[in-house]
């Protein structure tokens, strides 16, 4: 099973991915996770990557789709995998079809109000990187990080403005990739809201591919 997984942030993808990576036995293969394992790893791209990113530069579709290229190659996506954050744009989608034909695209759909009730309640341990949320999963002792007593922080992408402008950027770059996938005949639809848990949401995604 080929997949990409769409929608907008907060929406679960990763949640979901790592119940379908183990399910369908590929790997969940995320743009985040391959920029920061070039630079760790040092690869040339990563290097190319790192010196962009410290002079406040964006990583051109070039890069990131060679990156996807090379992670595609390798012998664990023989049988399928999932890509969470590519492509964003029609030329990724582009480069991507002359690399794999996919089975299938699942578009994640969730209100706006809920992904910014969902996103700016998180909050987080600065040391572990232990993420909690005021409503979904409270810490507990108001505040406090469960293990360590350490003062939860709120990061600034996850402040209703941060939110906001990431869900507009979202609209007009990445929406458009929907229609895209629809003319292929590819789209299945999960539409998702913050009364369902994590294994329901899986559920639901596992019903759209079957």
């Amino acid at each position: 099973m080929k997949m990409v997984f769409l929608g907008p942030p907060g929406a679960g993808k990763g949640t979901v991915a790592a119940a379908a990576k183990d399910y369908y036995g590929i790997p969940h293969i995320s743009t985040g996770d391959l920029f920061r394992s070039n630079i760790k790893n040092e690869t040339e791209l990563g290097l190319k990557v790192k010196s962009i990113l410290a002079s406040g530069g964006l990583v051109p579709d070039s890069i990131t789709i060679e990156m996807v290229r090379n992670r595609l190659a390798e012998p664990d996506c023989e049988k399928g995998f999932i890509l969470d954050g590519f492509p964003r744009t029609i030329p990724q989608a582009d480069a991507l079809a002359e690399m794999v034909d996919l089975d299938a695209v699942v578009d994640f759909q969730i209100s706006a109000e809920e992904v910014v009730e969902r996103l700016s309640g998180r909050r987080m341990c600065p040391s572990t990187g232990r993420i909690y949320h005021i409503v979904f999963n409270p810490p507990k002792v108001d505040g406090k990080d469960d293990e360590t007593g350490e003062d939860l922080i709120q990061r600034e992408d996850d402040k209703e403005e941060a939110i906001k402008h990431r869900l507009d950027v979202y609209t007009q770059q990445t929406e458009p990739l929907i229609n895209y996938y629809k003319a292929k005949g590819l789209i299945r639809e999960v539409k998702t809201n913050n009364d369902l848990t994590p294994a329901q949401v899986f559920e639901l995604t596992r019903k759209a591919l079957s």
